[in-house]
């Protein structure tokens, strides 16, 4: 069995999402012209948004189930795969309008997506503008059993360790879903410690360091200790920042862990037991023994989860394995890991 942990759908533009949206919201939408919110670190022309082979007339890719069935499913076997929805429905200020539009996207995703091939499986998109309905939308869609994570994007408003989040892990823990933590922003601050980049190769570059404060964030502020059944999967954050961060956290904890009294054992400890990376974009030197390294630095069997990122453009042909990935792991990335961190694909 293969498990795809990470991979796109495309809503062309808001007016895919009329049709599920209420008589006032789509007035809403169409009269302001709300269309193009597919903005979250992805601009429809930029080559990383999608590989040359996969773009159609207009020059988007994945537009259907059908186009992935056959450039994606297909084409590598894929057995299940997640659909993680990036359309910007976390760039709306307005939150009535956020939820309705996040709803909606949800309900879209369903329709269009998971009915029409029985492969595909869902992650409930978020509208964080709103904790208590963000809970709500969990608890709506928590009774699709095809919905088997929620997705946020890497950089919000807050680190994601803070208590104001915390009824949303409590639902999730509830529902058996893990969380899951996107490359992406809602652009409400600058996606670098020093500011706003020039090019989408710096912000693209820099969403590992959004990754890094909110792995510290979920582990200091005691996310882990208050939610022991909670998953967090981060999908294309990379790979190769987390151990020599993580060994950092590791080190400073010991010093200061007066601060953290909750924090009861190793940060590196709870990450294993409870985080999860895609492996694309894996994003380790071009050598074989330097990819073999640099799992080895993970002293772990278990965190690695199969992706293709789909349409992105990450690899070519049909290179979705980086060279050097040992052997022996190949299975449980496929499937025993995914297997372990979805409760419902069980």
């Amino acid at each position: 069995m293969r498990i795809d942990c990470d991979i796109h759908p495309t809503v062309a533009d808001s007016r895919s999402l009329l049709p599920y949206l209420a008589p006032h919201w789509r007035d809403e939408i169409v009269d302001r012209e709300v269309l193009y919110l597919d903005t979250v670190g992805y601009p429809p022309g930029a080559p990383l948004t999608a590989r040359p082979d996969w773009r159609k007339a207009g020059g988007r890719a994945a537009l259907s189930a059908a186009d992935m069935a056959g450039e994606a499913l297909d084409r590598w076997n894929i057995d299940i795969a997640i659909l993680n929805p990036l359309f910007g429905v976390q760039l709306i200020h307005n939150e009535d309008m956020a939820v309705a539009m996040t709803s909606a996207l949800n309900e879209f995703v369903a329709r269009e997506w998971l009915d029409k091939d029985a492969r595909l499986r869902g992650s409930i998109v978020l509208p964080l503008q709103n904790i208590e309905r963000a809970v709500d939308e969990i608890e709506a869609r928590a009774g699709d059993r095809r919905f088997v994570q929620a997705v946020v994007p890497c950089m919000g408003d807050a680190p994601l360790g803070r208590r104001q989040f915390w009824p949303i892990y409590a639902a999730l823990e509830r529902h058996g879903l893990p969380l899951g933590v996107h490359a992406g922003s809602s652009y409400r601050h600058p996606v670098t410690s020093l500011g706003w980049p020039s090019w989408l190769v710096e912000d693209y570059a820099a969403q590992s360091q959004g990754f890094q404060s909110q792995l510290a964030s979920l582990v200091l502020e005691g996310v882990f200790q208050k939610f022991p059944g909670l998953k967090v999967v981060m999908m294309e954050s990379g790979v190769t920042w987390l151990p020599g961060f993580v060994w950092r956290v590791d080190k400073f904890w010991r010093a200061m862990r007066r601060e953290a009294p909750w924090v009861d054992r190793p940060p590196f400890e709870i990450v294993r037991e409870h985080v999860r990376l895609t492996i694309q974009p894996f994003d380790a030197p071009p050598d074989a023994g330097g990819v073999a390294k640099i799992v080895e630095h993970f002293e772990s069997d278990d965190m690695f989860l199969f992706a293709s990122d789909y349409p992105h453009w990450q690899f070519d042909g049909d290179a979705v394995y980086p060279a050097g990935l040992p052997e022996h792991l190949r299975e449980k990335i496929e499937s025993g890991n995914a297997l372990a961190t979805y409760a419902r694909l069980r």
